[in-house]
């Protein structure tokens, strides 16, 4: 995927405006709604088992946001997986704080056993944690609750393993994002140091993963390509974390092709 396809595909949500349903976490629900309403997409919120099968009939993707996991919670996600295979629809999967607890390991490792089109979004460690011994990596990779305490080139061969065993996309997330897929790998540089100190950033970036997934892109490079760069223009406006979180919403809803091909730091390697 080159810069002009990047470009189409931010055209292509704005113009389609798909419907991306989210069963996410408390923490972020305004956040990522926020977030896909400024990109141009329509945002749902949908947690009831009652209206999850005429949700998905009519979304254009599905977002899985573990970060708040409980046993009712964790039963609706894998049910509204099997719909979006129903319907052959995307899904996302957001495991975060996976490392962090069984729980949320084994949750993950469930859903991504169980989605059909996969696209995994995560920091380092959790992608560390996701692979498991399967990548020759120790399940319980450096993670502090949701931060990641490790740096994204050390999760690469996590992603590839997840690549081969999912026939996933896996986008991680960090100083440098990390896009691997079955034809190679692509390095963005863009964001800016502060962005970490939002929370639900990384959850921001699954839920524009989905909507962009909802036109076609299932690899995740044009959310985080988008991203990336609304960040490196929010933070130059903004004196620290609480003005970052609005001006993102600003550079989300004015960034243009223009802007995102000058801005892009892209780096493809196979």
């Amino acid at each position: 995927m080159n810069t002009q396809t990047i470009t189409a595909a931010l055209n292509a949500v704005r113009e389609q405006k798909p419907l991306v349903l989210n069963i996410t976490n408390y923490v972020v629900m305004n956040n990522t709604a926020n977030g896909l309403l400024a990109i141009g997409a329509s945002p749902i919120m949908a947690h009831s088992r009652d209206e999850l099968a005429e949700m998905m009939a009519f979304s254009g993707a599905l977002v899985v946001n573990i970060g708040t996991p409980d046993r009712i919670w964790i039963e609706r996600m894998l049910f509204a997986v099997e719909l979006a295979n129903f319907h052959c629809k995307p899904v996302v999967l957001d495991p975060v704080g996976c490392g962090a607890s069984s729980l949320r390991t084994e949750t993950s490792r469930r859903i991504a056993e169980t989605a059909n089109c996969l696209i995994i979004r995560g920091n380092a460690s959790e992608i560390i944690a996701l692979a498991g011994a399967g990548a020759g990596a120790e399940t319980a990779a450096n993670n502090k609750g949701v931060d990641a305490l490790d740096a994204s080139e050390a999760a690469v061969e996590a992603a590839r393993y997840l690549v081969r065993h999912y026939g996933s996309s896996v986008v991680i997330s960090g100083e440098a994002d990390i896009i691997v897929t079955k034809d190679g790998e692509i390095r963005l540089y863009n964001g800016h140091v502060m962005m970490p100190f939002v929370t639900g950033m990384g959850c921001t970036l699954s839920a524009l993963t989905g909507a962009f997934a909802a036109v076609g892109d299932t690899t995740g490079l044009a959310a985080a390509a988008v991203l990336g760069v609304a960040g490196e223009i929010a933070a130059e406006q903004s004196a620290g974390p609480g003005s970052l979180q609005l001006n993102l919403l600003d550079a989300l809803y004015r960034l243009d092709a223009e802007t995102l091909m000058r801005r892009l730091k892209l780096t493809p390697s196979n």
